[in-house]
């Protein structure tokens, strides 16, 4: 998953253009971009969208965004999408494993009800939503079979902190939220899943999106989150490997394979061991896993 595009779950234009935006998952948002008074709509909707879309060949991964366990919303919420079978469920305000434990129990009893594959409904934690969240980073490990990604996320922090920004004024972001981001890159690789980016806020500011992007891909991130259609091209381009970047990692592996046994190779002047191969091995795993 390269994007991830967050959609209002109470908006049906919205939620019909963003099928078409090229993003390779759309996340139906039930919790911060829908009011209060409006979830009861949203459900409605979003179960709706979901059904229709399903019978859909071309079109991308659709998870949903519920509302927080401690919300007393998620249950609520699951019953009115489950029906229709989504890929998986962003789980916002996470804290540690155990939430995508509790989780997973409220999906299992749906899925077995609704004659679902049992865990076929993946999970995507946002895992730092708050102080006490960034303490529980290495409970991911081993918590779930359904934890396919971590995301985190910068804007809830910053309320929870009660400061006044997440950035400081050159655009980087302060250190609270880069000691967010660093831990969550580190803890979805322990655990085996995916480390997934956040949002770029500015969603007129392209080249800004760009150079984000290309900073968490250098990094390790293997995909960034988009509030807008027009991120995603951009977000799928920058997180696709290049001809170039795919043929240098075939050339690393069959510099290995040519000397089965050796600890070190020499390819174009360089010396080449163990890393380079694991990174090569994990960049050509990705890539065959990268949407057409």
């Amino acid at each position: 998953m390269r994007s991830a595009l967050f959609v209002p779950g109470d908006d049906e234009k919205k939620l019909a253009k963003a099928l078409l935006s090229g993003a390779d998952a759309l996340i139906v948002d039930l919790e911060d971009s829908v009011a209060f008074a409006a979830k009861e709509r949203a459900r409605r909707i979003a179960g709706e969208f979901l059904h229709a879309a399903a019978s859909q060949s071309q079109r991308p991964r659709l998870f949903v965004r519920v509302n927080p366990l401690e919300s007393g919303l998620t249950d609520a919420d699951l019953d009115a999408v489950m029906p229709a079978g989504p890929a998986g469920v962003f789980l916002p305000k996470s804290l540690s494993g155990a939430s995508v434990q509790q989780l997973g129990v409220k999906l299992a009893v749906r899925e077995a009800s609704l004659g679902l594959d049992d865990g076929a409904t993946r999970i995507i934690a946002i895992a730092t939503e708050s102080a006490r969240a960034l303490f529980g980073m290495e409970s991911y490990r081993g918590c779930s079979a359904r934890l396919e990604g971590l995301a985190w996320g910068g804007e809830d922090l910053s309320a929870d902190l009660g400061a006044e920004s997440n950035r400081l004024p050159d655009g980087a972001y302060a250190g609270p939220y880069a000691l967010a981001r660093n831990l969550t890159l580190v803890g979805a690789i322990a655990a085996g899943a995916a480390p997934i980016d956040t949002v770029f806020t500015n969603f007129r500011d392209l080249e800004g999106l760009r150079a984000e992007a290309v900073a968490a891909r250098r990094d390790g991130f293997w995909g960034k989150m988009a509030i807008h259609p027009a991120q995603a091209p951009i977000i799928n381009e920058v997180f696709t490997p290049t001809p170039e970047a795919l043929g240098r990692a075939r050339a690393i592996l069959a510099a290995f394979a040519a000397a089965p046994g050796a600890g070190v190779v020499a390819l174009d002047g360089e010396m080449l061991d163990r890393p380079h191969q694991l990174r090569a091995e994990r960049l050509l795993a990705r890539a065959s896993a990268t949407p057409t």
